[in-house]
């Protein structure tokens, strides 16, 4: 009889040991096997949270909500890999609505008269086997200035759930918002803000033929 449960019980380990051997070729966590092609982020799970230092007491983060981003990934030639992001400004958001709203004046974001800001990438840069640093222009109130992520990949591989093949990476960089003439609060409110970017990035079978 104890015979009998040790087969069981080995068989179940194996099925066990099977699957998660299934899971792991599944999901690459090694970037030269990630797959090249035309990627396009998921709305939803895509977001950039900011931080920044209030009068010395804390820090207050916020975050937008609604970013579009597409990546062309060229994986055995990174640097001619390209990457475009568009923020909808309006979706600021702290949850405080008292804010939100004054966030939106123009003694912040302006998103009357700068609905979006952009963010075009001119050089992608390895810095180790899974992480870069991927410069470019931002553009935010209508003024442009260069800044530098600095990009981490996470993993890559078909999402169980839509059975999507995805990318995923999180990214931080940190601005001036006086170069971008918001000015108000100054220098009671930080000057400098961090950007955190958090992006699951679907492969465009599509556009790649598949």
């Amino acid at each position: 009889m104890n015979h009998k449960y040790a087969i069981i019980a080995a068989l179940g380990v194996a099925v066990l040991s099977g699957g998660a051997i299934a899971q792991s070729d599944a999901l690459m966590q090694i970037p030269v096997e990630v797959r090249s092609g035309s990627y396009v982020l998921d709305p939803a799970h895509g977001k950039i949270t900011w931080s920044i230092d209030h009068m010395g007491f804390s820090t207050y983060v916020g975050q937008f909500t609604d970013v579009a981003a597409t990546l062309d990934l060229d994986v055995r030639n990174p640097a001619a890999s390209t990457l475009s992001a568009t923020i909808d400004t309006d979706s600021v958001g702290t949850l405080n609505d008292q804010l939100d709203s004054h966030l939106r004046t123009a003694d912040f974001l302006d998103t009357a008269n700068f609905p979006q800001a952009q963010f075009a990438a001119t050089s992608i840069r390895l810095i180790d086997r899974d992480s870069a640093a991927i410069t470019g222009n931002l553009t935010l109130r209508g003024v442009t200035r260069p800044v530098t992520i600095e990009a981490d990949f996470n993993q890559a591989g078909i999402n169980p759930v839509d059975q999507k093949y995805t990318l995923g990476f999180d990214g931080e960089t940190t601005i001036k918002r006086s170069d971008f003439g918001i000015n108000y609060g100054l220098p009671m409110l930080g000057d400098e803000v961090t950007l955190n970017l958090e992006a699951e990035f679907k492969l465009n079978e599509t556009a790649n033929g598949n």
